[in-house]
């Protein structure tokens, strides 16, 4: 009974260290020792065409090598990386939902200004012209 404890036990630490290597961000795989810029990407761009169901797959991925895959498995993170990502914010250097809405909520009063913009510049040119006819009309009378 013990011993199935153990193994329960050293199970659950042994799941909770390693990242989802399907559903990991960028910066989530960059954070791991071994794993830059490019060796981030093209994970992304791997497993856009393949399924990954374990970090074993990755051995498939270009440039990707076992001591990478052990450092997956294991959550051995890089400390730099580490470090920038807390600074950035408590969830792995992603903006947390409240500050997404914000960032939403500008984008689409900018979209808006634009649009209102446009609509009284379309006005302002349609003013333009007609008072450019009538100028005509009226000249042509006389």
């Amino acid at each position: 009974m013990k011993k199935l404890l153990l193994i329960a036990l050293l199970l659950s630490s042994y799941l909770f260290g390693a990242i989802n290597v399907q559903t990991a961000s960028k910066s989530e795989l960059m954070s791991i020792s071994g794993i830059g810029e490019k060796k981030a990407d093209s994970i992304i761009k791997y497993r856009k065409k393949h399924r990954l169901k374990s970090a074993d797959d990755l051995i498939n991925v270009p440039g990707i090598g076992k001591n990478i895959i052990n450092n997956v498995k294991k959550g051995v993170k890089n400390k730099k990386q580490m470090r920038k990502m807390n600074k950035k914010g408590s969830k792995g250097g992603m903006k947390n939902k409240a500050s997404q809405k914000k960032q939403h909520k500008k984008q689409q009063m900018k979209q808006q200004k634009k649009k209102s913009s446009a609509k009284k510049h379309k006005k302002k040119m349609n003013k333009k012209k007609a008072s450019k006819k009538k100028s005509k009309k009226q000249t042509k009378k006389k």
